[in-house]
This record gives C-alpha cells, structure tokens and sequence, in this order.
C-alpha cells in the first residue's frame, strides 16, 4: 500500500476525548504523525502507531510501535517577542532537518533532529528568548 496522508477521528481512553487529525496512513490500521498533537504529547512529528475502529467509529491506538526520532519540545510563546524572532529560530532548525509548528498562536512545538548541531537552550539564550518549557509529567 503506498502511504498516503488522510484525516482520521482519533479517540484518547486516557483523556476520554477525540481529535481530527492528518496523518499518513501505511496500512489498513497503521499510521505516522506528519506533525505534533498538542493534546497528546506521545504523538509527535514520525510517531507511528497501529488503532482499531471503536464502535463509534473512531480510531483507538492499540500500540506506538515506533517512537519519533525527534526531540520534542514544548513551549508557552511570550507576546513581549516579536515573530520574526521566533521564526528565524524555527527556519534554522527547518534548514537542518527540524520541524517546529506554533498552536493557538501561543504554543510552539519544536521536532530537534537527534543529531542537531546547536544546543537549542543556548541558541535561545543568545537571542535572549526566555521561554517557558511545557513538560508532559503523565509519561
């Protein structure tokens, strides 16, 4: 089957709520992330992972049978920054294989490639942004 991106209603029993979203599907049941979940901070840029159709309808993940191979971070934007800041973070990290995608105008989620060369707190030092981190303690 050649992978294809499609949009799918995805059922989390833990928070007991559904999300839409694009992923690419690889098999009749199995499925990668071609972003991040801002809900769910196991679903990230590359996740793949295998459902079974709930008798709603909805897609329920059965396993992740593979993680991203991204750093993912997360982190409040402060509105006292101005965008371009932000994305002249966000387009150097695209440039070296990244990925970064800002939520709700407030939320930035950044994909750091395993390999990255820059220390991305001291990148953020240097340009003097002072980020709040969101950390996932549920894991």
């Amino acid at each position: 089957m050649d992978s294809k991106e499609v949009k799918i209603e995805l059922y989390d029993k833990r928070e007991r709520s559904t999300a839409t979203m694009y992923v690419e599907q690889l098999a009749e049941n199995k499925f990668r992330m071609t972003d991040n979940d801002i809900w769910n901070c196991r679903l990230t840029l590359g996740t793949e992972f295998v459902t079974r159709i709930n008798a709603e309808g909805k897609h329920v993940i059965i396993r992740i049978t593979k993680h991203s191979d991204f750093i993912t971070r997360r982190f409040f934007l402060n509105p006292k920054y101005k965008e371009s800041e932000y994305r002249m973070l966000g387009d150097e990290l695209g440039k070296r294989g990244g990925f970064w995608q800002v939520d709700f105008g407030g939320i930035a989620t950044v994909n750091i490639p395993k390999d990255f060369e820059y220390d991305v707190d001291q990148v953020m030092k240097d340009l003097d942004l002072n980020l709040t981190e969101i950390i996932d303690d549920s894991e």
